[in-house]
């Protein structure tokens, strides 16, 4: 099995390598405090604060945060980066040169860490658009998810596992904790063209528009030639664990636009565009609904988007 430094230093530039590299460093140690939860550290429970968009914040959240800001800082290469958590993007004084800026989630779904549920980090990774040699500026950030060069995400679950692209096909690998080294076990991933699972909140279908109430319904009714149903609802409510179960099994996860949340609730930046970006070079792609979400162009950090991401077979059938 190819460790994830090695498959690195022959897939991308060495510059991209670190910025990589940095994330890994960072994955091991929230991996671990995640595995420890209740023992040690009194990381447990909410924070009594809020992120910039109004979300309470878990203590393990603020943790995460803090230990991918220190890694990415001390990577030269990494100009500066914007987080889900933070209201405001940071440049990295010293790191004026860097060529890259990040966007992250640092803890994807940590509303289920006290119960023990999968959660995950989003990334995407953008060369800036400012000059070197200045600090990085926000319209480096602001850039259409077409842009990035590479994203990813780790998932902390049964194995911890980060699920990368530099933009030359999706791979998956697993974390040897003893050794703190990611192995690849799956190569140039390809989601099935077809699946059964959906991925929505159905709580909210009296919320949703018709036509989207009749793509639902159409799963619930869809039968094979025997009589069984064909489709079936998957929903754990935590994107990174929803997306990966779909990526590899075939499936479509939807989180709409509803009357409580009109423009959904997922942020653009953060979520829609890496996890898009990720599906299209399995071989699917992410939509709002209404149109590719790669081909938007924030108009803030903090933007809100409905998603609609998944197989291609599955995701013709919700368009339609």
């Amino acid at each position: 099995m190819t460790e994830l430094n090695e498959f690195l230093a022959t897939e991308t530039s060495a510059e991209l390598a670190g910025v990589f590299h940095a994330i890994e460093q960072a994955s091991f140690i929230v991996s671990k405090e995640v595995g420890y939860q209740g023992l040690g550290d009194d990381i447990l429970g909410a924070k009594g604060s809020e992120n910039s968009t109004g979300d309470e914040q878990q203590k393990l959240d603020v943790y995460a945060d803090n230990v991918f800001e220190r890694a990415l800082r001390n990577c030269q290469d990494v100009a500066g980066w914007a987080s889900e958590e933070s209201e405001d993007f940071v440049s990295f004084e010293g790191n004026e040169n860097g060529r890259y800026v990040i966007v992250i989630d640092p803890l994807d779904g940590s509303s289920n860490i006290d119960v023990n549920v999968s959660i995950g980090t989003i990334f995407g990774i953008f060369e800036r658009i400012s000059p070197a040699g200045q600090p990085a500026q926000l319209h480096d950030f602001l850039q259409p998810g077409k842009n990035q060069v590479g994203a990813g995400y780790v998932l902390y679950s049964v194995s911890t596992q980060m699920v990368l692209s530099t933009g030359h096909g999706l791979h998956v690998f697993t974390l040897e904790p003893w050794k703190k080294q990611f192995h690849r076990i799956l190569d140039h991933v390809k989601v099935p063209s077809d699946g059964k699972v959906y991925s929505i909140n159905e709580v909210n279908f009296d919320d949703f528009d018709d036509k989207l109430k009749q793509f639902v319904q159409y799963c619930r009714d869809k039968k094979k030639a025997n009589g069984k149903r064909q489709y079936t609802g998957r929903y754990i409510g935590s994107l990174v664990a929803d997306f990966h179960r779909n990526l590899l099994r075939g499936g479509i996860y939807v989180y709409p636009a509803t009357g409580e949340a009109p423009k959904g609730k997922l942020r653009l930046v953060y979520e829609c565009n890496p996890m898009t970006y990720l599906m299209q070079q399995a071989g699917g792609y992410g939509t709002n609904g209404v149109e590719d979400v790669m081909e938007i162009v924030p108009s803030e950090l903090h933007e809100k988007s409905p998603l609609y991401v998944g197989c291609p077979v599955m995701m013709d059938e919700v368009m339609s």
